[in-house]
């Protein structure tokens, strides 16, 4: 346990951005598992889901919750899942 009052603060401070980290990284998170099923059962919704969760992805890349690349690589994927969907109709 830290002696020093900067470190107990610098503590407390990790615990609330912990959390507040852990939300955002959740919600994207299930954005994208509902964009990935929509586009295997090619839902007519698909479209909207793989952009609301290319929109989770970016906000969580510009808290820096991800990774800049690990949401692009992310996004990325949907969209290329997406296509090779819309390509077989």
């Amino acid at each position: 346990m830290a002696n020093i009052a900067s470190a107990k603060k610098r503590n407390r401070q990790n615990v609330k951005r912990r959390i507040r980290n852990r939300d955002t990284r959740s919600h994207a998170r299930k954005q994208v598992k509902v964009a990935r099923q929509a586009v295997q059962a090619d839902a007519k919704t698909a479209d909207t889901a793989v952009r609301s969760a290319t929109s989770e992805l970016d906000r969580a890349a510009a808290k820096g919750v991800l990774h800049k690349k690990n949401a692009a690589r992310r996004k990325s994927r949907l969209m290329k899942s997406l296509a090779k969907a819309k390509a077989t109709k």
